[in-house]
């Protein structure tokens, strides 16, 4: 039997700022362009739509973000949220509008994200946001900020499972050759593995390669009833909440992204070798790497060995992180994981350029919030 939610939903529209460094942007700003360019590719006016969700921003001091857009693009939304689950944000976003489509309260909501992280965030206001992540008590006087915290994630798989430097290295590698094909990416240059090796240490293992950019933009997509034809169907959607500080993780080479997989694959009604794309969340090189074993792409451990040889990049035969990740296209914080979304939505709808994988039909897409801790994975389908 059917899962009551899959495909009661699908995305109409979608829209993008450009990302990088823009000077004089604002998370406010960068909210209401995507709302508008997601709003003109739906064919909608801000009056049709029923819900407005958003997520919180680093950078803006706002409270009730949702109600603030809302004003600002003239609309007065029966439904109302701002979510705040970090990288997971923007798919936790998703479900919501699925949810409330499907119980019947909605036909149309919009959903947007976006911040100014590279010229909004002072040196301050990033440690202080670093430290939020961290136990106050146990990590925070020893330095575990988010990248000792994912380093020692990467560490532990090395060890448990024999994962290599290089293996983490491909996965910086496969995304700069997706963003040199997209002209939006924020970092087009040619990487090399031996460039990513011989970059400066952040928290070993990991270079500044391994690490994901900082960056201003954002973008935004509007979730319709299926009665109102959206080309791209949601045909899975969950989450899955575990800890919330790395030392309180059960186990450090697998989490609760099997969980929130196990629900959406169910819920399509589909297997992970079904898949033609994958948008996998990569704050840092290892996350991709446990994350696709979690959802049963690859047995554990076996991570790092699906991603050699270029198995990820254009040409491989697993296309993953299509527009660059956050690796290479852009990470504005919270909204980062949003531009996953809208690039499987450009990928189902044919509309990817010189980077379209060729007859995709069916794409994953996944985000993860702090430490590990708040994870979403969402299955989306062409409606042809």
């Amino acid at each position: 039997m059917a899962h009551p939610l899959r495909a009661v939903a699908g995305i109409s529209g979608i829209g993008e700022t450009p990302v990088g460094e823009l000077p004089g942007a604002t998370a406010l700003s960068l909210m209401e362009t995507a709302a508008l360019a997601a709003l003109d590719d739906a064919g909608l006016a801000p009056s049709d739509l029923d819900g407005l969700v958003t997520a919180r921003s680093m950078v803006a001091p706002l409270h009730r973000m949702a109600v603030i857009l809302a004003e600002r693009l003239g609309m007065t939304p029966e439904l109302f949220s701002t979510l705040e689950a970090g990288g997971a944000t923007s798919l936790q976003m998703l479900t919501h509008a699925q949810s409330v489509i499907g119980a019947g309260r909605a036909r149309h909501v919009l959903c947007v994200a976006a911040d100014n992280l590279l010229t909004g965030l002072s040196r301050d206001m990033a440690v202080q946001a670093m430290a939020e992540n961290a136990d106050i008590e146990f990590e925070v006087p020893f330095g575990t900020f988010p990248p000792a915290a994912y380093a020692l994630a990467a560490r532990a798989h090395m060890h448990a499972y024999g994962t290599t430097a290089e293996q983490l290295a491909e996965v910086a590698v496969a995304a700069r050759a997706w963003a040199a094909l997209n002209p939006e990416a924020q970092m087009r240059a040619p990487l090399t593995m031996a460039q990513v090796l011989a970059a400066k240490r952040v928290a070993e293992p990991f270079g500044l390669n391994d690490c994901a950019l900082v960056s201003d933009g954002g973008a935004a997509f509007v979730v319709s009833a299926a009665e109102e034809k959206p080309v791209v169907l949601i045909l899975g959607a969950a989450e899955a909440a575990g800890h919330e500080y790395i030392t309180r993780a059960p186990e450090l080479t697998s989490f609760a992204s099997v969980l929130a997989g196990r629900r959406a694959f169910a819920m399509a009604g589909c297997q992970p070798s079904e898949i033609d794309l994958a948008e996998i969340y990569d704050c840092f090189t290892i996350t991709p790497i446990i994350t696709l074993e979690d959802l049963g792409f690859c047995a554990k451990g076996e991570g790092g060995a699906f991603v050699q040889d270029g198995r990820t990049a254009p040409g491989g035969d697993f296309p993953m992180n299509t527009h660059g990740g956050l690796l290479s296209h852009a990470h504005p914080g919270k909204p980062g994981g949003i531009f996953h979304l809208t690039e499987a939505v450009r990928q189902l709808r044919g509309d990817a350029g010189g980077r379209q994988v060729a007859g995709a039909e069916l794409a994953l897409v996944t985000g993860v919030g702090g430490m590990f801790s708040a994870h979403a994975t969402a299955i989306l389908g062409t409606a042809r």
